[in-house]
């Protein structure tokens, strides 16, 4: 998996733990595909403070995902639910 679709996973895990300027800033980074220059465009201000705010972000998720391990929990719960009822896969998925 792409370092890129990996923290954007970490990001549905842990999203909420973060600061509304870092959710703001790396939505539309990593979902709506806009620069750095746009990003700080948007926001007023600059393009290193965007770089670093995203950076922040990575860590922060790293750190998270180091610690509580949801991410791969999930993975290894759909690995054992794939021979089950799948009416009972798709319920165990709501949860993940």
């Amino acid at each position: 998996m792409s370092e890129r679709l990996y923290i954007s996973a970490l990001y549905d895990y842990y999203g909420t733990l973060l600061t509304k300027k870092q959710q703001l800033y790396f939505e539309d980074y990593y979902f709506n595909n806009l620069s750095l220059a746009e990003i700080s465009d948007n926001y007023e201000v600059s393009r290193s403070a965007v770089h670093k705010q995203l950076k922040d972000v990575e860590l922060k998720l790293n750190n998270y995902e180091t610690k509580l391990k949801l991410y791969q929990k999930g993975i290894k719960i759909k690995e054992l639910t794939t021979d089950l009822d799948v009416s009972i896969c798709e319920k165990i998925n709501e949860l993940i």
